[in-house]
C-alpha cells in the first residue's frame, strides 16, 4: 500500500551540516565518492562505498549510457540602474527578438520600463530594458540588443560580460569553476546550472568506459528554472514544474532500441537525463519517441519509468524536485536513510558533492521500466506522468 507521506513535501526534508556542503570539486574528476545502493532485499549495511572510478566495473558490455550534453552559459550579469545601484540577473530563457526571462536580484528594484546597464571590466556599457514582469517566475522580461535571440547567438556576450551561475550555497569562486563547472562532453550551449553528476565523469573514465563495450549517447535538457527553483507545494499532488528545453534526436531513440535489443541496459548519468528520456516518452504515451521542445514532467513516488534502468547521480537539496525523483526510483524512505549513511560517513553533498549509483537491481519493482517503451508491448500501461510538450 503506498504511504501517503510520499505525496506531502514536509516528508522530503533532511538536516545536512553546513560543513558537508562541498565548496570545491575533487581532483581528479572520478576521485569523488561512490555510494553504491544495495540490491532492495538488502540491508543498508550492505552499501558499498567506493570511488567514482570504480564505477565502471558496475557496468556491463552493451550498456548504454545516456548523458546530457548541455553547456552552463556565463548567464550570471552585473547590471547597474539608473540612480547608480547595483543588481544581478541570471539569463534563463530567450523569449524572442533579444528579449529574455530573467531572474533579477533586487527584483523590487527593477520595474517594468525601467534602463539599466550591462557592466563588466574593460567592456562598453550595453542598455538593456526591463520590459515586464514574468507572473509564472517571479523574473522579468529583459530587452537585449535584438541579435541576441538565442543562446548560441547571447553565449558570446556572456563570456564577455558574464560570469559561472554557481549555486548560492557555494561560497567560494575561482576562475578554474569556468573549466571545472561543465562536464567533459559540454557542447549545445543554454544551461544556467550544470547537469552535476557528470562533472565526475574525466576523460580517463569515460574511455575506459568505452573500453568496457558500454556504449554512449548524448540527451540535450537545458538546465533552467524547472530543476533548481525550490518546490512549495505541500501536496504533491498539485505538483508542477517549469519547463525545460529538450531534445531526445532519432539517432538516440535507435541507440535506446538497439541497446534493448542487445540485452543492455539504458544507464542515465544525472537527473536530467532521466527526465528528458522520460519526458519524451510520457509525450508518446510510454514509447520513446523523438522530441525537441519544452517538457515539464513531474517524476515522484508512483511513476513507473519507462526507459531508464539505472542511474548515476549527486545527493540533492531537502524537498527537491531532484530529490522526488530519486525517490520514485529506490523509495522516499530507503533513499532519506541512505542520505543519513553519508551524512555519517563524511559525504560531500550538492553540485560539487559526491555521486550515488543506483543499479537496475536496486530500483523499485513497481518503478522498473517493461519493453513499452521500445514498442514491443501494446498492451502495456505506459508510465504515470504530468507532461506536456
Amino acid at each position: 500500500m503506498a504511504d501517503p507521506r510520499d505525496l506531502q513535501l514536509s516528508s522530503y526534508d533532511y538536516h545536512l551540516p553546513e560543513e558537508r556542503i562541498a565548496q570545491s570539486p575533487v581532483e581528479p574528476r572520478h576521485g569523488a565518492r561512490l555510494l553504491c545502493v544495495p540490491e532492495l532485499e538488502a540491508s543498508l549495511e550492505r552499501t558499498r562505498h567506493q570511488q567514482v572510478w570504480d564505477w565502471q566495473e558496475q557496468l556491463h558490455d552493451g550498456d548504454l549510457l545516456v548523458v546530457n550534453d548541455t553547456r552552463v552559459l556565463r548567464a550570471r550579469l552585473r547590471v547597474r540602474r539608473s540612480g547608480g545601484g547595483l543588481a544581478e540577473l541570471l539569463v534563463l530563457e530567450p523569449q524572442g527578438e533579444g528579449r529574455w526571462l530573467c531572474l533579477a536580484r533586487p527584483g523590487k528594484k527593477l520595474k517594468p520600463g525601467d534602463q539599466v546597464w550591462l557592466e563588466a571590466l574593460e567592456q562598453e556599457p550595453i542598455p538593456l530594458q526591463v520590459l515586464a514582469t514574468d507572473g509564472s517566475s517571479g523574473g522579468r522580461i529583459i530587452q537585449f540588443p535584438q541579435g541576441y535571440a538565442d543562446a548560441v547567438a547571447i553565449e558570446g556576450l556572456l563570456e564577455r560580460y558574464g560570469e559561472v551561475p554557481l549555486p548560492p550555497y557555494i561560497t567560494r569562486h575561482d576562475d578554474s569553476d569556468q573549466e571545472r563547472y561543465q562536464t567533459r562532453y559540454a557542447s549545445r550551449p543554454g544551461a544556467v546550472a550544470a547537469p552535476t553528476a557528470g562533472l565526475h565523469l574525466s576523460d580517463e573514465l569515460l574511455q575506459a568506459i568505452k573500453d568496457r563495450g558500454v556504449q554512449m549517447a548524448t540527451v540535450t535538457l537545458h538546465v533552467g528554472l524547472g530543476t533548481f527553483r525550490p518546490v512549495e507545494t505541500e501536496d504533491l499532488r498539485d505538483l508542477s514544474l517549469h519547463s525545460e528545453w529538450v531534445e531526445v534526436t532519432p539517432d538516440l531513440v535507435a541507440q535506446v532500441e538497439a541497446c534493448r535489443r542487445r540485452g543492455g541496459r539504458v544507464i542515465a548519468v544525472g537527473t536530467t537525463s532521466v527526465r528528458a528520456l522520460e519526458g519524451a516518452a510520457a509525450a508518446s504515451g510510454g514509447t520513446l519517441q523523438p522530441l525537441k521542445g519544452p517538457v515539464d514532467l513531474v517524476i515522484q513516488p508512483g511513476f513507473r519509468f519507462a526507459v531508464v534502468q539505472g542511474l548515476l547521480t549527486n545527493f540533492h537539496l531537502p524537498k527537491s524536485s531532484l530529490l522526488l525523483l530519486v525517490s520514485a526510483l529506490i523509495g522516499r524512505q530507503r533513499l532519506l536513510d541512505l542520505y543519513q549513511v553519508a551524512i555519517d560517513e563524511a559525504y560531500r553533498f550538492y553540485s560539487y558533492g559526491d555521486a550515488m549509483w543506483i543499479a537496475p537491481e536496486a530500483v523499485l519493482p513497481e518503478a522498473r521500466c517493461g519493453s513499452s517503451a521500445f514498442g514491443s508491448d501494446p498492451q502495456a500501461t505506459p508510465p504515470q506522468s504530468d507532461v506536456h510538450t
